[in-house]
């Protein structure tokens, strides 16, 4: 918008300086002519009376020469008798011609200048003709001048204008420009930001408006996190109920059974609930350091892999890597990963954390040495039993969410991998 005014201002001065400065210049170049011309007939004149008062006078030469000394014009007089004063010219000139036959007249729009013609009826000598020429550059003098000097004063205008109209724009852009930036902030997560009603009226009109939408927002998540905490501990008391039932349950496979799938219940609702105490800002925020939460959560488990005689291995690229991905779900996804090898591998069986660059992608690959994934029939179809239970199902929902991808390896071959890849952040 800035470069568009700025133009726009630019061009409208530009054509009031060329709606002024054309008429000028040639009203420049008309006063010139004028003026030229105007002193031609001035000399024409003094001619005239030296010629009608010292016809017969033997002076007469020497006054036509001083007279036409120092001055712009120059003035030929051509006597009856075909004699020359002053400038030399032809007796044949067409101007002397037509001056004999008795017509005066003046012409300013010859190429090569202007003319003023006189002539002199003498009565017993006949006809004096004078002729006073101005040049072409005569014509013109002080015209460049004067137009440079024009160029000058609307080129120093239009400047003046235009950087007078950055100065206009540039404090109303500020204004725009800082809610700009609470909007990128906003949508960057920080719910905090707010702007300055500040600059013209529309701009303190947009930045409240802006304002009171980060606030709404606000609100709605926090109602949205206490609806969903509320439902999540309203599940508890049930699930508490059946876990009760079910360790009364006689028949001990069946009471196993029913016991793990209250757990894998109770874990989807521990998820739930999880989710919903996380705080409102942290779930916006899409921008953390893959390498050091991998390096943090890997250090954390490090502790129960030593006391299960486990052996580990990372690989961690040494600079910060970021990726687009809020930092408590990057945490939650290397959690949920790690955690399935302990729940589902014998103590003892070696598991591997590598996070990579692959493009404009951070591959997080999380694999151990047990048997891998089993296939069963459940659910309508095949699926890996433990494995992809509500845990990975929540590290694919982040992953995909995200636009990112996740795969693990092929059921039935020794060794379970989980791969994941979340883009980078810009």
């Amino acid at each position: 918008m800035r470069r568009q005014i700025v133009w726009l201002v630019a061009a409208t001065t530009s054509v009031v300086v060329l709606a002024f400065a054309l008429p000028l210049a040639l009203l420049i170049q008309s006063f010139a002519r004028v003026g030229a011309m105007a002193a031609a007939q001035q000399e024409a004149q003094g001619a005239e009376l030296l010629i009608a008062s010292f016809h017969d006078d033997a002076r007469l030469p020497d006054l036509l020469a001083r007279l036409d000394s120092g001055t712009i014009p120059s003035t030929s007089v051509v006597t009856p008798s075909g004699q020359v004063y002053g400038v030399p010219i032809a007796v044949d000139d067409p101007d002397v011609v037509r001056g004999r036959a008795g017509t005066s007249y003046e012409d300013s729009g010859r190429p090569s200048g202007g003319v003023v013609v006189r002539s002199v009826m003498v009565q017993g000598m006949g006809t004096f003709v004078v002729v006073a020429t101005v040049s072409r550059a005569d014509l013109m003098k002080g015209v460049w001048q004067a137009w440079l000097t024009v160029i000058a004063i609307g080129v120093g205008l239009t400047v003046f204008s235009v950087v007078a109209a950055s100065m206009v724009v540039r404090r109303m852009s500020g204004p725009l420009r800082q809610v700009a930036s609470v909007a990128h902030q906003l949508r960057s997560g920080n719910l905090s930001a707010r702007a300055e009603t500040v600059g013209t009226g529309e701009t303190r009109e947009l930045a409240e408006a802006l304002n009171g939408l980060a606030e709404r927002i606000t609100e709605l998540l926090a109602a949205e996190r206490a609806a969903v905490g509320e439902m999540a501990h309203r599940l508890r008391t049930p699930i508490t109920a059946l876990r009760l039932d079910a360790e009364a349950v006689a028949d001990p496979e069946l009471a196993g059974r029913l016991s793990d799938h209250l757990t894998e219940v109770q874990r989807a609702v521990d998820t739930i609930v999880k989710e919903a105490r996380r705080g409102v800002r942290d779930d916006l925020v899409v921008d953390c350091d893959a390498a050091e939460i991998v390096r943090e959560r890997v250090a954390f488990w490090s502790a129960l892999a030593e006391d299960q005689d486990r052996p580990f291995h990372q690989e961690v690229p040494d600079g910060p890597l970021r990726v687009q991905m809020p930092e408590s779900d990057l945490v939650d996804l290397i959690d949920i990963c790690i955690d399935n090898v302990f729940a589902h591998t014998a103590e003892g069986v070696a598991f591997s954390v590598t996070l990579s660059r692959s493009g404009d992608s951070a591959v997080v690959v999380v694999a151990d040495e047990g048997p891998g994934f089993q296939e069963h029939v459940g659910h309508g179809g095949s699926d890996v039993v433990g494995r992809t239970g509500v845990g990975l199902e929540i590290v694919e929902k982040l992953v995909r969410g995200l636009g990112g991808t996740f795969r693990t390896s092929p059921p039935g071959l020794p060794g379970a991998t989980v791969a994941v890849s979340l883009p980078l952040a810009t």
